[in-house]
């Protein structure tokens, strides 16, 4: 039998929240531990629940998406958080996935997409819709990350392993597309943050995406 992805729903609209519950209990892999109406409560479900992935919505009343997401990453917890939105605007696609989100979709998203999504953000994959990557590219600021001058730095290996850590490939997938080790691709991975001054996977997925690294 397939690993159950245990799954807690976050958003202040409860016809959403039945939608979405409704869509994924018919998932033979999926579960749906819990729901909440806002970040304050998604925090405390997820400490309580610990889910493997949270959906979040970002725009809700008291504590929004964005600041759990804060919370949640302070607190250690060990939920990957998939951003399901109707909010397109850069200003808030760039925050979430600084604060620690491990995808970004829109609520308009296929349901079996979405089913998808969740599986790949599961699976340690980052995920962004075209949609979002395309916004990003855009935008001029970025915390965490110089500008193409740094990317000078990194050998043809690691600007491989970049190309494939964009494309949302697991260290474990880029050893095989590479032929190397799990070990070499944490150490090649390890040396792409250092050498750009990123904190995770996460942000270098958005480096290689605005230098034009990802396919």
């Amino acid at each position: 039998m397939a690993e159950m992805i245990r799954v807690l729903l976050v958003d202040d609209h409860q016809v959403v929240r039945r939608g979405l519950r409704t869509f994924l209990e018919v998932q033979d892999d999926i579960e749906v531990v819990g729901e909440a109406s806002d970040g304050a409560e998604g925090v405390a479900r997820a400490e309580e629940l610990r889910p493997d992935v949270v959906l979040m919505d970002v725009k809700m009343p008291g504590t929004d998406g964005i600041e759990a997401l804060r919370r949640l990453r302070d607190l250690g917890n060990p939920a990957r958080v998939l951003i399901v939105t109707s909010f397109t605007e850069q200003r808030t696609v760039v925050p979430a996935l600084r604060a620690g989100a491990k995808g970004y979709v829109y609520k308009d998203i296929d349901p079996d997409a979405l089913a998808g999504a969740i599986r790949s953000v599961h699976a340690g994959h980052v995920l962004l819709q075209p949609e979002v990557a395309g916004a990003l590219l855009s935008q001029d600021e970025h915390g965490s990350g110089g500008g193409t001058g740094r990317g000078s730095g990194l050998t043809e290996r690691e600007r491989e392993v970049l190309g494939l850590i964009a494309d949302g490939r697991s260290n474990r997938e880029i050893a095989r597309a590479l032929v190397l080790s799990e070990k070499t691709v944490k150490t090649h991975v390890s040396n792409i943050l250092m050498k750009l001054d990123l904190a995770d996977r996460t942000q270098a997925a958005l480096w290689a995406v605005r230098h034009g690294m990802a396919e």
